[in-house]
């Protein structure tokens, strides 16, 4: 059973403990400009924004996905700790460039400046790299 990216708008309680035991897994500084993981997934929530991967009902990877003027932007991916290395980022990002480029738009990815595995993913990817 593939992974399955979706825009969550109303999660189940299981949903909302899989985002908490994704985002504890996350290093500290992808968690900025919010104060902890709880605020990152209220506001992602509350906007709109916030894109997750599920496999066989459960959520594995999360990200918030935000609508520009004049591009899509990437950010705060994140995937559990014990599912890495699966695919589950790959679809994530799949998915946000699709949708994306069905607009007519550019994806870019935004993180923290300084973090050389988020360079290196950008660079893998082909996408540009904007500071948050």
């Amino acid at each position: 059973m593939p992974v399955i990216a979706e825009t969550l708008s109303t999660p189940s309680a299981q949903d909302r403990l899989d985002l908490a035991k994704i985002y504890a897994d996350a290093p500290p500084w992808l968690l900025a400009p919010y104060g902890d993981a709880d605020a990152l997934i209220q506001t992602g929530l509350a906007a709109g924004t916030l894109l997750a991967g599920r496999f066989n009902d459960r959520l594995l990877g999360a990200a918030l996905l935000q609508r520009h003027a004049d591009h899509w932007r990437l950010s705060h991916l994140c995937v559990r700790a014990i599912t890495r290395r699966r695919g589950v980022g790959q679809r994530l990002l799949d998915t946000a460039r699709a949708r994306a480029m069905a607009e007519g738009m550019p994806l870019r990815l935004a993180a923290p400046a300084g973090h050389l595995d988020v360079q290196a993913l950008a660079a893998s990817q082909h996408l540009p790299l904007i500071q948050l």
